[in-house]
């Protein structure tokens, strides 16, 4: 039997599980997303595939209970472990008028839900990176005990945002986790032509921050990281950066022809290597995850996401007048 790596890290067989079930929602809740863009149901997708065990992974690492969680547009698996549903993302998709991010005003990927401390992003990217460091700023001055997790691809990894919000994380030692999850492309832009340096973690020492580069494949090894600097941040040690290297499965979007910049066949050797095949092979090499289980997790998740879809596309729209809500001030 292959070495058992989770129990190495305190991880239960149930917890694993649980990490894999979450992984594979957020693979089928994208999956429908795109068949329903390409029926005219919805109208953008921009997609999480390939980037799942990153995602949940780190997630899991934090603790629900109080940490603040700041996503970038591809983060379903980070939010679905925050507690947003199914039927959330897809009344998102829809823009229905319950959507709990914007009430059907945003473009989806714009997640945000107060009560799960999901703080809503918006449209220019890394602008969330100074927004959670200001939370971890508030968490330092207040003396609670929180983290902040913020996370953005590779290309806002060049963006002045991420740069003033980590010098300053770094300068005033605050409790934030800044995660670049790196797929290879800034929508066409291959890494190679993004990055000076070999890598985003490299950076780290000029904010005098410890930088880690890990395989964004492996959900068990993000946990680890995130998890340390978690504890890190916990104990007054200030922030950390972390890159995640995976690959982006999908076109930048449902409306990016992806053709243009990249081979089938580097895409094909992509998906040799797709995380949620990976991790369904370790939880079966070390006996916790079997093909009748693996069945029945797939059918939970399935019946999920057709509920979700059928619950989302009957829901009603918000009213026209409804767009000038939360935008100018009304008279009583």
């Amino acid at each position: 039997m292959a070495e058992n790596r989770h129990k190495q890290l305190g991880l239960s067989d149930e917890t694993v599980l649980q990490m894999y079930e979450t992984m594979v929602l957020a693979r089928k809740i994208d999956e429908r997303m795109w068949l329903l863009n390409r029926a005219g149901k919805i109208p953008f997708v921009i997609s999480c595939q390939g980037q799942e065990a990153a995602q949940v992974g780190a997630a899991f690492a934090l603790d629900r209970t109080k940490d603040y969680v700041l996503p970038y547009y591809r983060d379903m698996g980070v939010v679905l472990t925050f507690g947003m549903t199914p039927t959330e993302l897809m009344l998102s998709a829809f823009a229905k008028a319950e959507d709990p991010n914007s009430g059907g005003r945003q473009m989806p990927g714009h997640f945000g839900k107060k009560k799960n401390r999901i703080v809503t992003g918006s449209s220019p990217v890394t602008t969330q990176v100074p927004h959670a460091v200001g939370i971890a700023l508030a968490a330092k001055m207040e003396k609670k005990d929180f983290v902040s997790f913020v996370t953005f691809g590779e290309g806002s990894s060049n963006q002045g945002d991420f740069h003033e919000g980590a010098n300053f994380a770094g300068v005033h030692k605050l409790p934030v986790i800044f995660m670049c999850e790196n797929n290879k492309y800034a929508i066409s832009v291959p890494i190679e032509k993004q990055l000076a340096c070999e890598k985003v973690s490299d950076r780290a020492i000029g904010y005098g921050m410890p930088g880690y580069t890990v395989d964004g494949t492996d959900p068990l090894e993000v946990y680890r990281v995130v998890k340390e600097a978690a504890d890190r941040a916990r104990r007054g040690e200030g922030p950390t950066l972390i890159e995640t290297v995976a690959y982006r499965l999908t076109a930048h979007s449902s409306d990016d022809a992806d053709r243009a910049y990249r081979t089938p066949e580097e895409i094909a050797e992509a998906k040799s290597k797709d995380p949620i095949y990976l991790f369904a092979n370790y939880l079966k090499e070390v006996g916790v995850l079997t093909d009748e289980l693996e069945k029945e997790i797939l059918d939970r998740v399935m019946k999920q996401v057709n509920e979700a879809t059928d619950y989302a596309e009957k829901a009603p729209y918000a009213q026209p007048e409804h767009a000038l809500k939360y935008v100018y001030a009304e008279e009583e």
